[in-house]
């Protein structure tokens, strides 16, 4: 379903004094990244980001839609939609709202299908460029469990990435849940860490380097050997919730896995300092996941290039709101090939593990120190008002076709821990929380991650034109014994030492 497609109004149940379609305040020309995503838009491959909140209680209706709304208030560059465009304009414009142009909080029926049917929703149905606010909240309340346990809540947000990030509208949702449960749900400041030693030279083996040159980096190779999609792939996520296929027969739309997952031991700090981090260990697990997948299919041990957004965005009620990510590619260069049998071994071996554990962190240190713009020279370029926005939308959709052999293997969107508390008052604070990126083609993949509980709860989300369902959940258990395999093991006690300290 087309981005674009007319706004629609809720029939009933909406606040009263929300106007069919609210008067412009202000018009903001559209960023980088917005104009980008704008010019790519597809209509068999939505580009929505989907973000699923479990609450272990019930919420008011009433209060939940009002605080939502206000939220959006405190928050107005969220209400925006797109200014009508004709083709020899020279930008495309954001509009923006004093109020909603449709209610964007929506109560589904109850059901024992509801959450995977909102699931479907999420990854199917785009929520419209040209109504404010582009996001949807669908709250689906989950009965009650078989063992008597309580009733729970699941806040299901739909946002049209074009317009916004997760990020940003996690932002918008924590100030909702202030305004419905009292509580204060500032961020959390982040953990304090010992600078790192200034060193004049890094060692050979743990140089950055993050690109991969003019070699084309290794695609996932694609899998359809179900005879028949199931449409639902099951997670261990403990809810029993299940992933979604929105295939619509033509192997378009995405698929979607989603699992909870330790997090994998690291090593102690010597002098506060860790030689790698819960990132790396993914970063790491993700090139595992690739090159296993490949090999078993035969395909070649082309470089894997992972593309990895970078948030720098302060996480306080200043936090712009929009896209603000920028992206980077961590390349996994010719020094893997040397280890390339044991890496892709089952299960792969431990010191080659931990080799590639030293260069991923020596390799993400030098690219999120070093500035950049979000999407390079090229995007400033292609996004420079002196073509009609016609014209440009030509020629980025050429110059992305012609690029796509040397687009990066896959994105992996490591959201780390929630700043927030997100605490809803009676309806409690967050259980588990998904994030889940858009998967167009050439790329197919992505891989999202959040920490909750000293759990990774993690999204595996796929094109159909590159994956069935059934191969959807046979890569999500290849990542997760990839992720295990980054997990660091004490070294053994030698056996003089353990007879020494053993009972007497």
């Amino acid at each position: 379903m087309t981005a674009l497609q007319p706004a629609r109004h809720e029939p009933s149940g909406g606040p009263p004094g929300v106007p069919a379609r609210a008067p412009a305040v202000a018009r903001v020309p559209f960023p980088v990244v917005d104009e980008i995503a704008r010019h790519c838009l597809q209509d068999d491959e939505p580009e929505t980001v989907h973000i699923e909140v479990h609450l272990p209680g019930r919420v008011d209706h009433a209060r939940l839609r009002a605080a939502f709304h206000q939220a959006l208030v405190r928050h107005p560059r969220i209400l925006m939609r797109q200014a009508p465009v004709q083709r020899w304009r020279r930008r495309y414009e954001w509009e923006l709202t004093a109020a909603p142009d449709v209610d964007p909080v929506a109560f589904p029926p109850p059901g024992p299908d509801a959450l995977a049917r909102a699931r479907e929703r999420a990854l199917a149905d785009c929520p419209p460029l040209d109504a404010s606010p582009p996001v949807r909240l669908e709250v689906i309340e989950q009965p009650v469990a078989a063992d008597g346990g309580a009733a729970t809540t699941v806040l299901l947000l739909t946002i049209n990435h074009t317009a916004l990030d997760g990020p940003a509208c996690l932002r918008v949702l924590a100030t909702a849940a202030e305004l419905y449960g009292g509580a204060d749900n500032s961020p959390a400041p982040p953990p304090v860490r010992a600078p790192e030693p200034r060193t004049d030279r890094t060692p050979p083996d743990d140089a950055a380097s993050p690109g991969v040159g003019l070699t084309r980096p290794a695609r996932l190779a694609p899998d359809h050997r179900a005879a028949t999609s199931t449409g639902l792939t099951r997670g261990r996520d403990g809810t029993g919730s299940t992933g979604t296929d929105t295939s619509n027969g033509n192997g378009n739309g995405n698929g979607m896995l989603i699992v909870e997952l330790p997090v994998p031991a690291r090593p102690p700090r010597v002098d506060g300092q860790a030689p790698y981090t819960v990132n790396d260990q993914l970063l790491v697990a993700t090139c595992l996941m690739v090159a296993r997948w490949n090999r078993s299919h035969g395909h070649s041990t082309s470089p894997v290039v992972v593309t990895m957004p970078v948030d720098d965005r302060p996480r306080g009620t200043e936090m712009p709101i929009g896209n603000g990510t920028r992206l980077v590619s961590v390349g996994f260069r010719p020094e893997e090939r040397q280890d390339a049998d044991l890496l892709t071994a089952d299960p792969p071996d431990p010191e080659a593990v931990a080799r590639l554990l030293r260069r991923t962190a020596a390799r993400t240190r030098a690219l999120k120190s070093a500035p950049g713009s979000q999407l390079g020279l090229a995007g400033t370029l292609l996004t420079a008002p002196v073509l009609p926005v016609g014209l440009r939308r030509t020629l980025t959709r050429a110059l992305r076709t012609a690029a796509a052999p040397w687009t990066s293997t896959t994105l992996l969107s490591n959201i780390g821990r929630i700043p927030y508390p997100l605490d809803f008052g009676d309806a409690g604070r967050p259980t588990a929380v998904w994030f889940s990126a858009p998967a167009r083609m050439p790329r197919g993949l992505t891989v999202t991650t959040v920490s909750v509980g000293g759990r990774i709860q993690l999204a595996l989300r796929w094109s159909h034109a590159l994956l069935d369902d059934a191969a959807g959940a046979r890569l999500g258990a290849l990542f997760e014994s990839s992720l295990a395999a980054t997990a660091w093991a004490p070294p053994p006690t030698p056996p003089a030492l353990r007879a020494e300290g053993g009972p007497r």
